[in-house]
This record gives structure tokens, sequence and C-alpha cells, in this order.
């Protein structure tokens, strides 16, 4: 599967974002270590839902708004 990633240099090396995946985010000191780490970061994050909706029931809710 891919995601679109939201990558930038800063002072102190990379950051990666995940917009598709709220709150699943690494970094690196180099843009190849940073694409590493935010694989592994996705994998623990895709990990974690799967544990957490085991057993959960899906359904939608309309919400309004004023």
């Amino acid at each position: 599967m891919k995601y679109l990633i939201l990558l930038r240099k800063s002072e102190y090396g990379y950051d990666v974002h995940v917009p598709a995946l709220p709150g699943c985010h690494s970094q690196g000191d180099t843009e190849p270590e940073a694409l590493e780490n935010v694989k592994d970061a996705i994998s623990t994050y895709l990990g974690m839902e799967a544990d957490e909706s085991h057993g959960a029931e899906v359904r939608e809710v309309e919400v309004t708004i004023a």
C-alpha cells in the first residue's frame, strides 16, 4: 500500500508526516533515513490500529453543521 507523506527539511534533519494516518510521523538526520523511519512508523501505526479495532463494530454517523 502507498501513502502520501509530507517531507520537510529542518535545521535538525527531516520531518515526515502521513496525513492519512493522524499522529503518524517520524524523522531522520538524512532524507533516506527519514523515509525508512516513516515506513516503520506506518507499519507500527497500522498494527496498533488492527489491535485496537479487533472485535469492534464499524458504523457511520451523520453530523449536521449549523
